[in-house]
């Protein structure tokens, strides 16, 4: 018998925003070490799940073992890392100007600034990492690590692994005596539960990963409340990769190798896969083709996450594959089903790609489109049409990539992560990572959604003026031990 997950009613979410609001005028204030024990609790009761958790996530997105089994290791990893992060406690950006009361021609005032949390964030679940972008996701840990409650709507392709996860985070609250009201979990397969969540006014942000339409629903919305909110989406990216003449025709194999499996890694249910590859025309690029298509052809159809990504996809690739120009490179040779997707990679000229934004568009599977240039002069031009990218790879010999500053310069402007020489599927979780770009790869080009850095999007900065130092917070006084950057008179100062 099917488990069902009705949705939830006005009333629930309201009383889920109440308590939200009622917790964070507490746990805003927790003690840096508290919160850090609260997220390592977490890492703690998810691992306890043990296979349950990893018999289930298979079950219900179609993902092999090894891959949910990884991800779980990435989510307990995150939430490590955080824990980490908030007790140590630098990443309120403390900033210290002391006063000078004999400045002519007027006295300076003392002034102390820090980020604060910035309230109740409502998270939506990702349907491609059930785990890692999900209940216990970067968004969830990130918004708890910054002092904020957490309000997670859980994505309908995977309720049941959303459900056993938010039981651990409940655990953990638990564990650590927290008010309860610091998560809630929320079901909803409408539209309406997702709109609701948004427009109540305790909301305060909005993290989201998903299709461009969703996203862009949710941001306009917000946009419309009466008192506007952050909405960070991460939306839509095709992740161009670029192959420079002089090191295709040296290791044409060896990228087209690489390419494929990027290409085909997950069914390319990710969101860095390498939907374009832009290069040259010339007897390297008919040699890659070549050598990808066959790569291509001997790949496997995968099962996808669940059958409205699978249709999403034939859809999509139906429509690409119609468009004036558009040559079938390679694709698997293997039949496969309704529910999978089968790896193909096809080809247009530049012009045609210029003049057709249809092609632009992402194509959510194990696809790419190669798009051949007359030049690099052409290649430049087809650069500069790209919209906002989560990243943007390089394929080149260091001498030919330092001729190319200009495309390297528009590479900048477009993407949130520039790799050279690699592909872009892996996305590493590490301080110095950034997991964003211009739109309409997210919302907010500013900010990353991996990474300790992913914490500033759920903070605000408030500064303190002519404060006592016993009224001031822990993080400003000057018997903060903390080894952070304070700004004293002009001057940088490490204490």
């Amino acid at each position: 018998m099917q488990t069902t997950y009705p949705d939830a009613t006005t009333e629930s979410i309201n009383a889920a925003l109440q308590e939200a609001h009622i917790a964070f005028l507490s746990y805003k204030n927790f003690s840096n070490k508290k919160k850090a024990e609260f997220l390592s609790a977490i890492a703690d009761e998810i691992e306890a799940l043990d296979q349950i958790l990893v018999s289930t996530a298979m079950r219900e997105t179609n993902l092999p073992e090894a891959r949910i089994v990884n991800e779980r290791g990435r989510t307990t990893g995150h939430c490590r890392m955080f824990a980490t992060l908030v007790e140590e406690g630098s990443w309120v950006e403390a900033r210290v100007d002391t006063a000078l009361p004999n400045r002519m021609p007027a006295p300076k005032p003392d002034i102390r600034k820090m980020l604060v949390p910035i309230g109740p964030v409502v998270v939506f679940g990702a349907a491609n990492f059930p785990l890692a972008y999900s209940t216990a996701g970067g968004d969830t840990i990130s918004a708890l690590a910054a002092g904020c409650p957490v309000i997670v709507k859980a994505h309908p392709a995977h309720p049941e692994t959303s459900g056993l996860v938010a039981v651990a985070i409940k655990k953990a609250i638990e564990k650590c005596g927290l008010p309860g009201g610091v998560f809630q979990h929320l079901y909803g397969v409408g539209f309406q539960v997702g709109q609701s969540l948004v427009k109540h006014p305790l909301t305060k942000a909005v993290g989201f990963t998903g299709s461009l339409a969703g996203g862009k629903a949710l941001f306009d919305l917000a946009n419309q409340r009466p008192e506007p909110i952050p909405v960070f989406a991460e939306m839509s990216s095709i992740n161009p990769v670029i192959l420079l003449p002089e090191s295709l025709s040296r290791n044409f194999e060896k990228t087209a190798a690489s390419l494929a499996a990027s290409i085909t890694l997950g069914v390319g249910q990710f969101c860095t896969n390498p939907g374009l590859i832009l290069a040259v025309e010339g007897t390297g690029l008919v040699k890659f083709m070549e050598f990808l298509g066959n790569e291509i052809q001997k790949a496997m159809p995968g099962t996808m996450l669940h059958q409205g990504i699978a249709d999403n996809y034939a859809k999509k690739l139906a429509q690409a594959l119609a468009q004036k120009g558009v040559t079938i490179e390679g694709q698997s040779s293997a039949t496969g089903t309704t529910a999978q997707g089968k790896p193909l990679v096809a080809s247009v000229l530049a012009e045609s790609f210029i003049k057709n934004p249809t092609l632009a568009e992402e194509v959510f599977g194990p696809f790419s489109l190669i798009v051949k240039c007359k030049s690099l002069d052409e290649l430049n031009t087809v650069a500069n049409r790209m919209q906002g990218q989560l990243t943007a790879s390089v394929f080149g010999e260091e001498g030919e990539i330092s001729n190319c500053s200009s495309l390297m310069n528009v590479l900048v402007e477009k993407a949130g992560r520039l790799i050279i020489n690699g592909v872009p599927t892996g996305v590493e979780v590490c301080p110095s990572m950034q997991h964003g770009g211009p739109f309409p790869a997210t919302t907010d080009s500013r900010f990353s959604a991996v990474g300790t850095d992913a914490i500033r999007r759920f903070s605000r900065p408030v500064a303190f003026q002519n404060f006592p130092d016993s009224l001031l917070p822990d993080e400003l006084k000057e018997s903060n031990p903390l080894a952070i950057w304070r700004l004293y008179n002009g001057v940088w100062n490490k204490k």
